[in-house]
């Protein structure tokens, strides 16, 4: 049997993040490949004239990708 240790996890849910291409909110982590991926929900920004078509954007991100904000 192999046994793989990754380190915890640098953020946390509901911690405020960056990443190229926006900003958002951790909604939730796993660890993937020997380190974590987070769920992000992205900042909505002002609504447009015409209403919001469909739900809040989420991304998933590879915790090499993320910054503190």
């Amino acid at each position: 049997m192999i046994s793989t240790l990754i380190k915890a996890p640098s953020f946390h849910p509901a911690q405020q993040v960056s990443f190229v291409g926006g900003e958002g909110i951790v909604q939730s982590y796993r660890p993937e490949a020997g380190s974590w991926i987070y769920l992000i929900k992205m900042s909505l920004g002002q609504e447009p004239d015409f209403g919001r078509v469909g739900a809040e954007t989420m991304v998933v991100l590879l915790e090499a990708d993320l910054r503190a904000a």
